[in-house]
């Protein structure tokens, strides 16, 4: 039989596929389907210190091969999370991981300070937030604000620390080697890529905020492209996520370096997404002799 595990961090997950933040909520919903523990773990809804009530509608839209959100990290907040949603969380045995997001480098550090006393096995830094302090740019998008928010955390963190890189930049693997050079344990990418969709009928974009993160089967390649970059640079271990919706997908992000994958878009026209990329995954291994799943990540044989 195949070893299906992988390890990240330090942490182990049962298979390498995780559910993408802001897809999968804190899975409860998707339990009534499946058993969730069925997935490596959960990347669990964008979570702020405060309460946050997201962007106005329509705020979701339809692309040819996937889809625009612009949502605005709609959530509970960190104390509703830590008292309502990880007590369930802890009885689905599977890893948690908490994808923190904020306005300042503060609203990072308070958050993951809370963080601290909690079964939570992960934080995942989402650093593709506006710094409402510089002017709204994000703190992915520059070498210097992607250190200062990885360094202010890993002071204060004692989990471990995974920092999920935005591809809206020039060079990803600045950003990514910024994040490592200030402690992060493991780097994620990508998040969703910048885009726009206008009616043409209203003249108006389709979107109340304009633009929105674009997702899905189409960012498949970029997505792929950039793993393979940043897998070639960093020592930290890669978990490569962007338009994964089949098991072939999954391999070749292993093959271009990720040691572990993250599933979004793909659960909302298919909840059984992950289980099926599991089982794909467990029968490619199986037909080919590979004993375990890990000896597959950063075996591409570049021309």
């Amino acid at each position: 039989m195949t070893d299906l595990s992988v390890n990240i961090a330090g942490v182990k997950l049962k298979n390498p596929i995780i559910a993408a933040s802001g897809t999968f909520g804190f899975g409860r919903e998707y339990n009534e389907l499946f058993s969730i523990e069925k997935l490596g773990g959960i990347s669990l809804k964008g979570t702020t210190l405060n309460e946050r009530t997201g962007n106005n509608m329509p705020r979701i839209a339809e692309t040819p091969s996937g889809m625009l959100n612009s949502v605005g990290l709609q959530n509970p907040g960190i104390d509703h999370l830590i008292n309502d949603d990880i007590p369930w969380l802890k009885e689905q045995n599977t890893v948690m991981i908490a994808n923190i997001a904020g306005a300042t480098v503060e609203d990072y550090v308070a958050a993951c300070e809370k963080i601290n006393g909690t079964a939570i096995d992960m934080v995942e830094l989402n650093i593709s937030c506006p710094n409402v302090k510089a002017g709204g740019a994000a703190f992915g998008t520059s070498c210097e604000s992607v250190s200062l928010v990885t360094k202010s955390v890993r002071a204060v963190l004692k989990k471990p620390l995974m920092v999920k890189l935005s591809p809206n930049v020039t060079d990803i693997t600045e950003m990514a080697l910024a994040a490592e050079s200030e402690g992060a344990d493991a780097i994620s990418l990508i998040n969703t890529l910048l885009g726009m969709r206008i009616d043409i009928t209203t003249k108006r974009p389709v979107l109340n905020n304009n633009v929105g993160g674009l997702s899905g089967a189409a960012i498949f390649p970029v997505a792929l492209r950039m793993v393979w970059q940043v897998a070639s640079k960093v020592k930290v271990p890669v978990v490569g996520m962007g338009g994964i919706t089949k098991w072939q997908d999954a391999i070749e992000m292993m093959q271009a370096g990720a040691s572990a994958l993250q599933v979004g878009t793909a659960f909302f026209t298919d909840p059984f997404a992950g289980v099926k990329i599991i089982d794909g995954i467990k029968e490619y291994c199986q037909n080919n002799n590979i004993e375990k799943v890990s000896s597959i990540t950063k075996t591409v044989i570049p021309w």
